[in-house]
């Protein structure tokens, strides 16, 4: 028990060393990796009929979905921040679903969702990241 402790504090202290000082582009990344994780590992709870820790990581993966969601700009002029936002909302609703009546394909549904976006999302180059042309 006191190693799992271990771990977990090691986890911890990894996953804020890598938040602080990270671009935002890295943070939305690092975000949506933790949501991934937390909706792999709900699907595996729930396949090991371990209920409990289903709950707790679906649960994560789902507020995680509510930060993306909330950092989101609304205010700009374009449709994919609105278009993202309604993805989040369905995967959310997925995963609600697939808590409540342990549907494998409804937690399998929001983790192609977010893995499609987060490819996408790892092909932009941040603009501090572009060295400028000599």
């Amino acid at each position: 028990m006191a190693l799992n402790k271990a771990l977990n504090q090691y986890k911890q202290v990894n996953a804020h060393e890598a938040m602080s000082g990270a671009s935002p582009h890295r943070l939305i990344q690092l975000l949506m990796d933790g949501a991934l994780q937390r909706m792999a590992e709900g699907k595996g709870a729930l396949q090991r009929n371990d209920m409990n820790h289903k709950g707790l990581a679906l649960g994560k993966a789902i507020s995680i979905l509510g930060g993306l969601s909330d950092s989101l700009n609304l205010d700009v002029d374009s449709d994919i921040p609105a278009n993202l936002a309604s993805l989040y909302e369905y995967m959310v609703h997925c995963l609600m679903l697939g808590n409540s009546s342990n549907d494998v394909a409804k937690i399998e549904e929001s983790i192609r969702l977010l893995r499609t976006i987060k490819l996408a999302w790892d092909e932009i180059i941040p603009a501090l990241e572009v060295s400028p042309a000599v």
